[in-house]
């Protein structure tokens, strides 16, 4: 790598995102150093999904709850935040979460990484759908029904996370 391809330049900065060149390459990372978790939420051979328009797509999307760590409360970690996220999100509760680990979704064009929380215990306490518009669609699909379902939501027009491919190896 020469010098000109390890200089990183800032090409425009948001709320939430940057746009990054470094050499030749164009890419777009989490701004103020903002990270995600994704919660892994499996209870009674169930599974939380949650379905919600995503804007950059122009349709709905089925994923895995999740949500930013620190954007509402500067210093939040991610347990906490994964707690705050899922009972927003799915209307339940989890008695224990753990992290599994950081991975990477599309590491060619994003540096965003996020962090797979498992969520443990889960108590419903309440409707879930996000807040401040988010009107998310949670689904808690049997897992042996999960291809059909995926596949009766891609039928309907919603598009898929891939995080949802993690499932049959994060199961176990």
């Amino acid at each position: 790598m020469n010098a000109d391809e390890d200089v990183e330049n800032v090409m425009w900065q948001g709320r939430f995102i940057t746009a990054k060149t470094r050499g030749k390459w164009e890419y777009v990372s989490r701004a103020r150093g903002i990270k995600a978790g994704v919660i892994l939420a499996v209870e009674d051979d169930h599974v939380l999904i949650v379905e919600q328009y995503r804007v950059p797509l122009g349709a709905n999307c089925i994923e895995l709850p999740a949500g930013l760590i620190g954007d509402h409360e500067e210093g939040e970690d991610t347990l906490t935040s994964a707690a705050r996220e899922l009972e927003e999100e799915t209307g339940y509760r989890a008695d224990r979460l753990e992290i599994v680990g950081e991975f990477f979704s599309s590491p060619g064009m994003v540096s965003e990484s996020f962090s797979l929380v498992r969520a443990h215990g889960l108590t419903k306490v309440s409707d879930g759908g996000g807040v401040d518009g988010e009107n998310i669609i949670v689904h808690r699909v049997a897992l042996p029904d999960l291809p059909r379902f995926v596949q009766s939501k891609r039928d309907e027009g919603c598009a898929v996370d891939v995080k949802l491919l993690m499932l049959p190896g994060m199961l176990f």
